[in-house]
């Protein structure tokens, strides 16, 4: 993959990261226990996980050899 692929999926990854948890916190600031709270905290630790993930892989290529 290439550095820009990657940066652009981080990128994408974070604006998801950041809709979620806006989204639940609308949930939580109105009290609403709701089926879809549950749904929106998974989705959220899925994003997470994968934006993580990225940018470990983003980090890695990014490093140089030291030789």
């Amino acid at each position: 993959m290439s550095i820009k692929y990657l940066a652009q999926e981080l990128y994408r990854l974070s604006r998801r990261v950041d809709e979620l948890e806006k989204q639940l916190k609308g949930f939580r600031e109105r009290g609403e226990p709701s089926p879809e709270w549950a749904r929106l905290e998974a989705e959220l630790a899925e994003a997470v996980k994968e934006r993580d993930r990225l940018r470990a892989v983003l980090e890695a290529k990014k490093e140089k050899p030291l030789v």
